[in-house]
């Protein structure tokens, strides 16, 4: 049954499963260095596509200067094992190359550089290998055509199909990142060795010291598996002196939500996930409590005091930190208690307080492992507050807790005199303006959902949200009488608090520039105005706020399709820890929608241009450039599809940490399927038009999609939601596979050379999701919104119809 497979069918396949296993492990690894930025995620997979079509083109200049192509990609297949071993390494040490004090974040020019350089030596060997492939399935089939590449174009597809599902199922839950690496390389390894045997002419192209060190390569990979572990301690130990080094790492721990590590300093423990701190709480022999469980203690009484009488309570993370334990110091009757990660529930037992862990054990509450997010859309029954202790949205996954949608969410489950209560660090007088945009944007968004939105505090703000006027209250007296009356008793808060936190001048400055603003054209571009010498009371701006200009909703309401208030977190962070990064960010600001219009315009009069100089010369520039920009289009719109339906799924529905290798592969099983489906049935390959019917398809796709997402949030299932997703991921998928041959073949009529050609698509298409990637991940998404990486998908693929159709005549050999 072997025999029925082309010689290098094993080897192609491998290439794919290798390639996505790589992609994923060296994807995670990075998160963990950008501390979980999801901005980030666009721009490493546009250095890996970028690196990979370098590859393609080095290895499509390799492929016809040589007959001993076995012999290349043996040798190629031997230096990727140790290579991905050591970018994994290098990726654990990288921080240590750049100027940036411990935890503080990388900017994004250091993201850039950092994604290309640490990619570059594996990504260009896999890119030679699609080449070096497709043209020893060319040699099997003895075809002169680029079928050869179309062919492995599917087989490397289903290879990724397989490595997404074994690396979500398998490898993420019982190996480590160098474990995957090395069994990924050995099994690339493997299979080139056995399409060697089947090889005629093999003996000639392949001497023996070279198959001696591939074979030797394989034996010493499969030895080391067993002492990957110490590897993989000692590695981490190296990552977590660039990040913490005045913290002892304690222990770190493998979830699908993401990569846990406990770190010590003196009896103070701190608890990361994927790089970015969660929550710090103090130890089990702690005697006083510190400043974490004091700061807990304030939020959670706080809070409690904000409602008459709360019996039913809904508590999100800060559980495990000491918040849980304050809540049931008052006389609730239940407590909800969600956090998102059972594995870090696990490992914090053995080193959170014993309030903590009696808390956990009280009756009263119940402790649900669940997405935040995913639980509150589903409950059905109502609570007197719901309670969100997260850290601020400095990622996409943590500023789903901080949008309208989620706002409107918890709005249902709150009765009728409910109240909501959420938090985010701030700074004296909220100066800078990031921090006042990122905090007026929670206060604005809070009001477009809630009939009334108190902000308290300095250094970190507590925002109050209900339906009720006369339930959440700024009076520090009455606020202590209803402290007093329910008899709490802890060391970590006193009921002279209230006194400080609700200071009067203090508190009616916040007010007043939270509530101003972000009400003018431009004001996400400068520092609110100084607060008037004389401030009206709180309740005094309550009552007019109406008559107030209303808020610039692009730039200071929170959603989940324009997350604008992650990327004022990220400024604010870059304000304090790095020079330069937030103004780096904050030039992304001045990013408008119509931009992309002159950009089309520029390409349309290209094309006339060269279709005018043929004409003049009796040349096709003008079909050769059609067919170069198509090829470029499609890559950047599925790349820019990609990000925005993923951006998408984790809004509505959590971490997608866990899923990027089966979303990967599910696109993977669209694209396979549409290049056997242009290979089988499209007999004229070559034909433009069909080429730009395809073009017109993407671009009506991403239309499409663009109208679906928005409704997508209003799924009550969750299973409804994936399934959705996957159905457009697959849909994608599908047509960026029917794209490849037809425009393979398309280049290969103009130039007679089915390696160039194979190199060259593969290589303009991996360059077009580099751009699209970047653009959509770290600019679109962010700043003009989710729907608007839709729209550019659409508007650069009907770009490319439209200059095929500039280049259009009849159809000539």
């Amino acid at each position: 049954m072997m025999r029925r497979f082309p010689a290098p069918f094993f080897s192609v396949l491998m290439l794919g499963m290798v390639s996505q296993i790589a992609q994923v492990v060296l994807l995670r690894e990075l998160l963990m260095v950008f501390h979980g930025n999801e901005l980030s995620i666009g721009i490493i997979l546009s250095a890996w596509m970028a690196w990979v079509g370098v590859g393609s083109a080095l290895g499509a200049a390799v492929a016809e200067r040589t007959g001993r192509v076995l012999a290349v990609l043996m040798l190629n297949a031997a230096a990727l094992l140790p290579l991905l071993v050591g970018t994994v390494l290098l990726i654990r040490g990288l921080r240590g190359f750049f100027d940036v004090v411990p935890g503080a974040y990388l900017s994004l020019p250091d993201i850039f550089v950092a994604s290309f350089a640490v990619m570059a030596p594996a990504c260009i060997l896999i890119g030679m290998q699609f080449v070096l492939l497709a043209k020893l399935w060319r040699q099997s089939d003895r075809a002169e055509d680029t079928s050869g590449a179309g062919k492995t174009y599917i087989g490397e597809a289903v290879g990724n199909i397989f490595g997404g599902i074994i690396f979500t199922l398998v490898m993420v839950h019982y190996l480590n990142s160098f474990q995957s690496v090395v069994l990924a390389g050995m099994l690339m390894g493997a299979a080139v060795l056995w399409t060697g045997r089947r090889v005629a002419g093999f003996t000639e192209q392949v001497r023996g010291r070279t198959r001696a060190v591939l074979t030797g390569l394989l034996i010493a990979g499969g030895g080391s598996l067993v002492f990957l572990g110490q590897v993989d301690d000692w590695a981490h130990g190296i990552q977590w002196g660039h990040l913490a080094p005045d913290h002892e790492l304690v222990a770190t721990h493998q979830s699908k939500y993401g990569n846990i590590a406990i770190a010590r300093r003196e009896d103070q423990f701190s608890f990361f996930r994927s790089g970015h701190l969660m929550f710090a709480a103090a130890g089990h022999d702690t005697a006083v409590p510190h400043f974490e469980e004091q700061e807990a203690a304030v939020f959670a009484h706080f809070a409690m005091t904000q409602h008459v009488d709360p019996k039913s309570v809904l508590l999100i993370g800060g559980g495990l930190r000491g918040t849980l334990d304050a809540i049931i110091r008052h006389p609730v009757d239940r407590v909800d208690y969600v956090e998102l990660d059972e594995v870090l529930t696990k490992a914090a037992r053995a080193h959170v307080s014993e309030a903590t862990l009696a808390a956990l054990r009280e009756p009263r509450v119940r402790l649900v492992h669940a997405d935040g997010r995913v639980f509150v859309k589903e409950a059905d029954q109502h609570y007197d507050m719901v309670i969100v202790d997260v850290p601020d949205p400095a990622t996409a996954v943590l500023n789903r807790y901080y949008t309208r949608e989620f706002f409107e969410q918890v709005r249902r489950l709150l009765n009728p005199d409910g109240v909501f209560v959420i938090g985010a660090v701030s700074t004296a007088g909220l100066r800078g303006t990031a921090v006042a945009n990122r905090n007026a944007t929670i206060q604005h968004t809070l009001g477009s959902v809630f009939a009334t939105v108190l902000p308290v505090g300095e250094h970190f703000l507590i925002y109050f949200a209900s339906d009720a006027a006369d339930q959440i209250s700024a009076d520090p007296a009455l606020l202590q009488r209803r402290y007093l009356a329910r008899g709490v008793d802890t060391e970590a808060f006193s009921r002279h608090h209230f006194h400080l936190l609700l200071e009067e001048s203090q508190l009616r400055r916040v007010n007043w520039i939270l509530r101003n603003h972000g009400r003018t054209a431009d004001a996400h571009l400068a520092a609110p105005p100084s607060a008037p010498f004389r401030v009206a009371s709180v309740a005094q701006q309550q009552a007019g706020e109406g008559d107030l200009p209303p808020v610039n909703a692009r730039f200071f309401i929170n959603s989940d399709f324009k997350p604008i208030g992650y990327f004022y977190t990220l400024m604010f962070w870059g304000d304090l820890t790095r020079a330069g990064h937030a103004e780096t960010l904050k030039r992304l600001l001045h990013v408008e929608r119509w931009w992309i219009l002159p950009a089309v315009a520029l390409v349309i009069a290209l094309s006339l241009f060269l279709r005018i100089l043929g004409g003049i010369r009796r040349t096709r520039p003008d079909r050769h450039f059609a067919v170069v920009f198509a090829v470029f289009t499609t890559g950047l719109s599925t790349m820019a599809l990609q990000i925005a339906l993923l951006f998408s799924f984790q809004s509505i529905y959590g971490f997608i940490y866990e899923m990027v290798g089966l979303i990967v592969a599910i696109f993977m099983a669209g694209l396979a399927l549409g290049t056997a489906l242009t290979n089988r049935f499209v007999k004229d390959k070559a034909n433009t038009d069909i080429l730009a019917g395809v073009q017109l398809s993407i671009a009506i796709l991403a239309g499409l999609i663009a109208v679906v997402l928005p409704h997508s949030a209003a799924m009550d299932s969750a299973t409804m939601v994936f399934l959705l997703f996957s159905l457009l991921t697959f849909v994608s998928g599908l047509l960026n596979g029917l794209d490849f041959p037809l425009a393979a073949e398309a280049f290969r009529s103009m130039n007679r050379r089915a390696e160039k050609s194979a190199g060259m698509v593969y290589g303009v298409e991996l360059l077009g999701a580099c751009v699209g990637a970047a653009l959509a991940s770290a600019i679109v998404a962010p700043i003009i919104g989710i729907v608007a990486c839709c729209l550019l998908a659409a508007t650069v693929n009907a770009t490319a119809f439209a200059v095929l159709m500039v280049s259009r005549r009849p159809h000539v050999q």
